[in-house]
């Protein structure tokens, strides 16, 4: 699969300047997904869901102690908040690849897209949720999230 050059933005999240996920053309139309393999997916990915949310605090904590006045942590300073940004981009680009969609890192959100009864939808999980047991229409976005049938 060619990779489209897919240049990094940063986003603010309070103190927290993270790298945006890779949104690649390429890399997110791999097609759609049944709930049933969106399931196995997600089952797949929780290890990397796991690890982004221990890189995500550990870049929070890091960000906080840098800031003028701010705690130092025994996580380290500049060139460990950098290796932390860092690793939570492989992350996140890793999730990107498989053809799920992260919509947000904190909370976690991921999106699998698919299609129920000819309608367009993403299948949905939020961090802290045990199951993937939600789904909304593509252009009504997380407010219009429904229970799976």
């Amino acid at each position: 699969m060619v990779k489209e050059d897919c240049s990094l933005k940063s986003f603010r999240s309070g103190i927290l300047r993270l790298p945006a996920p890779v949104f690649c053309v390429s890399l997110i139309r791999m097609g759609l997904f049944t709930p049933a393999q969106a399931r196995i997916e997600l089952d797949r990915l929780r290890p990397v869901l796991r690890e982004l949310v221990v890189v995500r605090a550990d870049l929070v904590e890091l960000s906080a102690a840098l800031t003028p006045g701010g705690e130092p942590t025994a996580l380290g300073g500049l060139p460990e908040r950098k290796a932390a940004e860092a690793r939570l981009n492989e992350l996140m680009t890793e999730i990107q690849q498989t053809g799920a969609e992260l919509k947000g890192v904190a909370p976690l959100l991921v999106d699998f897209p698919a299609d129920l009864d000819g309608v367009p939808v993403l299948l949905c999980w939020l961090e802290g949720e045990e199951a993937l047991s939600w789904y909304h229409r593509a252009d009504l976005g997380f407010a219009g999230r429904r229970r799976l049938p």
